[in-house]
């Protein structure tokens, strides 16, 4: 019964805390713009917590630098620069860049930001370089696939429809990925809200029930009135 209780309680915390980050899932300039529909890209920064949980189980010192076939990598990097995965390195390090300073406007004086970040900035765009995540993408794409599979993606992207890929998909990717959270999403508060009878602990830290009898009003229709039986 406790491992229930305990199981429930931490899910509502999730819940709860992760609906107006969902909300605000960064988009635009606040994102890194990587194609997400390229083989061998690595996804969006995870949030804070997970990523630290990540970095400490996933993370593994830099081994041996990977000889590459000269043509092989040579289409390697074609294919990046026609699919805009190279550039990758720029978008994550500008990322980067604004969460720090985020996190440095709510934690400095505000006169004191302006200088921090000149600081930070010098000495991380020293330490790290766009170009050498480009050249770690490569060595992913060069494990992954041939160069014949390579000199085949390259024909695709090439192509009006491969072109129009490239533009399009991460928008595709975006708005697919927040259709299915905020699906499971809502079907989790629901189930949590059949088990708030058993565990009464968690009805005050679940959301307002929007519609009436409990159930969403619905899109369009505001808080409490009654969606349009003909609709």
């Amino acid at each position: 019964m406790m491992r229930k209780m305990t199981v429930a309680l931490a899910l509502v915390a999730a819940l709860v805390a992760g609906k107006g980050a969902m909300a605000q899932t960064p988009t635009g300039s606040d994102a890194p713009k990587t194609p997400s529909h390229q083989p061998g890209v690595a996804a969006k920064p995870a949030p804070a917590g997970q990523a630290e949980t990540s970095a400490s189980t996933t993370l593994q010192p830099p081994g041996p630098a990977v000889k590459l076939d000269p043509a092989k990598e040579t289409a390697i990097r074609h294919l990046m620069d026609i699919t805009e995965v190279s550039k990758m390195g720029e978008n994550i390090q500008a990322y980067i860049e604004q969460q720090v300073q985020d996190v440095a406007g709510r934690a400095l004086a505000p006169e004191k930001v302006s200088k921090f970040m000149e600081t930070f900035s010098t000495k991380f765009n020293a330490t790290a370089s766009p170009e050498g995540v480009t050249d770690a993408i490569v060595t992913v794409y060069a494990k992954t696939f041939s160069l014949e599979d390579i000199q085949g993606l390259i024909q695709f992207y090439e192509t009006p429809l491969g072109k129009r890929v490239v533009q399009t998909m991460p928008q595709v990717s975006q708005q697919s990925q927040q259709a299915g959270i905020e699906l499971d999403k809502n079907a989790a508060i629901a189930v949590l809200r059949g088990m708030s009878s058993e565990y009464p602990e968690i009805k005050q830290m679940l959301p307002a029930e929007d519609g009436p009898s409990g159930r969403p009003a619905g899109p369009g229709v505001p808080p409490g009135a009654k969606p349009d039986p003909q609709k």
